[in-house]
Order: C-alpha cells, then sequence, then structure tokens
C-alpha cells in the first residue's frame, strides 16, 4: 500500500508545469543525440533507473537514520501529527502560488555541471539535475508519500513509499524512447498544469486538517469539531469547484477560453463531494469519509443539529 501511495503520487508529480514538459524534451534530446535507436533507448532508460536510484538511496537514508520504533512513535505523536499539518500547510501555500520550494541556486548549478561529463556519469547528473530542479513541484509530493511511509511506523516504509514514487515519474521516460511517436499524441503544456497544481494546493489543504484534527484528538480541545471540520471541507470543495469553474484565478494562471470536458468532469466531482459533506453538519454519518473525519462522538451537537442525527449514546 505504501508502494502505491507513493507510485499515484509519482504519477500526479508527472502533471506538474516542472515536470512535464521536461519528458518530450529530455527522452527527444537522448534519441536524437545517440548514433543509434537502440543506443538512445539504452541512455533514456539508464536516465530512468537513475531516477529510481536517488529516490530509493534517499528512502533507504531516512530508514538507517530513523529505527522502526522512531517511525512507530512519530506515527502516534501529537507532534508530529502538528509538524506534519504546518509541512502541509506550507505545501499547500507553495501549489496555490504564494511561494516556490527551491533548493539553493549554487548546489543546482554545480549538479546541472556535472550532467555535462557524458557517458553514463553524466546521464546519472542530468537525471539527478532532473530531482533538483523539479524539487519545487515534487517537493510537497514526496512529502506526502513520506508521510504516509511514516504512518505505518515500519523501518521499510520510506524505501518503498521512494520506490513507488520513483517508478511513476521514471516510466514515462522509458516508454516514450520504445515508443517516441506517442510525444506526438502527448497534450502541449499550457495553463491547465497549473490549473492541476492548484487543484492538488487544495487537496493538500483538506488532508493538512486530517493531522490537525488528530491533535485535538489527543489533547480533547474541542476546537476542530466534526462539523468544523466539515464546514472547513465544504468550504475547500466548494472553492475548488469555483476555481475549476473559472471563478477566480491564482498568481500563475491564464485565461480560461473554454471548459473542457476534462474540467468539466472534475468539476461535478468536487461539487458533489461539497453537497455530499452538507448533511453532515447535521449528523449524517458521511461513510465515505468515516476514517478521515472525526468520529460522530467528538461534536458540538452529538445527535445532529436538531437532536436528528443518528448516533446514540447509552
Amino acid at each position: 500500500m505504501i508502494y502505491l501511495t507513493g507510485l499515484i503520487w509519482g504519477f500526479a508529480a508527472l502533471l506538474t508545469p516542472c515536470v512535464f514538459p521536461l519528458i518530450p524534451m529530455n527522452v527527444s534530446f537522448f534519441l536524437k543525440q545517440s548514433k543509434t535507436k537502440s543506443k538512445g533507448r539504452f541512455n533514456t532508460i539508464v536516465y530512468a533507473l537513475s531516477i529510481i536510484i536517488i529516490f530509493v538511496s534517499l528512502g533507504l537514508g531516512l530508514s538507517l537514520v530513523f529505527g522502526a520504533g522512531a517511525l512507530n512513535t512519530l506515527s502516534t505523536s501529537a507532534v508530529f501529527n502538528l509538524i506534519i499539518f504546518v509541512l502541509l500547510l506550507v505545501f499547500a501555500a507553495s501549489f496555490l502560488g504564494a511561494f516556490e520550494i527551491v533548493l539553493p541556486s549554487s548546489f543546482v548549478n554545480k549538479i546541472d555541471k556535472q550532467s555535462d561529463r557524458g557517458g553514463l556519469v553524466g546521464i546519472f547528473f542530468m537525471a539527478l539535475a532532473l530531482v533538483v530542479v523539479s524539487f519545487s513541484c515534487t517537493g510537497p509530493m514526496i512529502g506526502n508519500a513520506l508521510v504516509a511511509a511514516a504512518g505505518t511506523g515500519k523501518i521499510s516504509g520510506p524505501f518503498w513509499a521512494m520506490f513507488g514514487f520513483s517508478t511513476g515519474l521514471a516510466i514515462p521516460f522509458g516508454l516514450f524512447a520504445f515508443f517516441p511517436a506517442l510525444l506526438n499524441s502527448m497534450p502541449k503544456s499550457g495553463g491547465w498544469l497549473n490549473t492541476i497544481k492548484v487543484t492538488l494546493g487544495f487537496l493538500e489543504l483538506a488532508l493538512a486538517l486530517k493531522f490537525a484534527s488528530n491533535v485535538d484528538l489527543v489533547y480533547q480541545l474541542g476546537i476542530l469539531t466534526r462539523e468544523v471540520f466539515i464546514t472547513f471541507w465544504i468550504v475547500i470543495f466548494g472553492l475548488l469547484s469555483i476555481y475549476l469553474m473559472g471563478g477566480f484565478k491564482t498568481a500563475h494562471d491564464n485565461d480560461t477560453k473554454h471548459i473542457t470536458v476534462t474540467r468539466l468532469f472534475f468539476i461535478i466531482i468536487s461539487f458533489s463531494l461539497t453537497i455530499y459533506l452538507i448533511p453532515g453538519l447535521w449528523g449524517a454519518p458521511l461513510k465515505i469519509f468515516s476514517g478521515i473525519l472525526p468520529p460522530l462522538e467528538y461534536s458540538e451537537s452529538p445527535h445532529g443539529f436538531g437532536g436528528g442525527g443518528n448516533f446514540t449514546s447509552t
């Protein structure tokens, strides 16, 4: 499950402005610079495998630094949940256009220079350059994958999370190397990439509330009760629906001339979730999100507003 979680975040990272435009550019570079097609494919595969090696090394490093006991302690700690809540808020703000999460430019330039060495070493550093340059988009995705890994409390969690993430990120490079004609069918880069990034920002906000709720439940603060949690989610998914319809723009958005069919489907899903959540304010169980929302008894009105809810106390 941790591998699949990482894989999903890896696929999501592909659809960001930092990564998506690099796929056809890098694949075309290897195919055109190589003397034969087989050599070009080999170089591209080495490039994809280098991406996996880099991320898996990161996962192994984290596994060695944090033992299984430490990860288990972290996953059940209120302080850990509070830190993750703050991190997800930072990631969400980044995706929504408040700022870019970037590594020091001197470090980026050193890595980029190493990629000019040629041969297998040069290809490896080209992969490392991709990892470093795209960090402003992939960083939050990596964070989410590692959060899921830490939640298991197992020492192998970070390894499987990074293995899954890097696999999702590397698959297109190997696929297009063997089937270059597919490059022509790829959608062109454009404003839709930023729309996906902003959508992920809204989802980060929704996810962050789960960790804040864990802290609230541990200390029984009574701040983020079930009704308050659901209210936040209604507002988040409602604003996402309005955004997808072009009701407002973020800092990096372009003008949307019309709503595509794909965008329309996402609007339907987002609006449906918004409407589905509303009865939860009156005590509806909302079984789809039962593992995420605070329990029914942790409510300002356990029986629902007006006493019409399903929850009954002994």
